[in-house]
């Protein structure tokens, strides 16, 4: 049976003075070595950045193709995450840029946290992110809820 490399787990990481994220050491491998370098990020609501390797984002947008293109959540999702996404290329030091509108909006200084999700990250300001943990508790229901997919 083939495994497939996901990106799982948390890894803290600071953006530099330049406003560049070094994607962490155990997700680069993956990264470069199964999707490669080109990238595009972006989010949906500002609060947080997510990073697709950009043979991921492709097929997503060919699931969007799918959908008329006048259906209102499909128009809501596009508008979101091409006001806050751009393309970008992984540097030599492992290094994307976020971008300014998106690292305003996700407060993207200083501390932040990258978690590996499935076939992408998504990375938090980590002050941000414990609030939010703090703010929206894993509750009895949503145990229920996944425990009827088995988990």
């Amino acid at each position: 049976m083939d495994q497939v490399a996901v990106f799982r787990g948390n890894a803290p990481a600071k953006i530099d003075d330049k406003a560049r994220l070094k994607i962490p050491t155990g997700f680069r491998g993956v990264l470069e070595t199964q999707y490669g370098r080109d990238l595009f990020v972006t989010s949906l609501t500002g609060e947080s950045v997510r990073i697709y390797p950009m043979p991921v984002w492709v097929e997503i947008e060919r699931k969007l193709a799918q959908i008329p293109s006048t259906h209102p959540s499909r128009l809501r999702f596009f508008s979101r995450v091409n006001y806050y996404g751009q393309t970008a290329e992984l540097d030599n030091q492992g290094r994307v840029l976020i971008h300014a509108r998106l690292r305003d909006a996700a407060g993207m200084t200083g501390e932040v946290d990258v978690f590996g999700q499935y076939d992408h990250f998504e990375v938090w300001n980590h002050e941000r992110f414990v609030t939010k943990l703090a703010n929206d508790p894993f509750t009895d229901d949503d145990a229920r809820a996944l425990a009827q997919f088995g988990i």
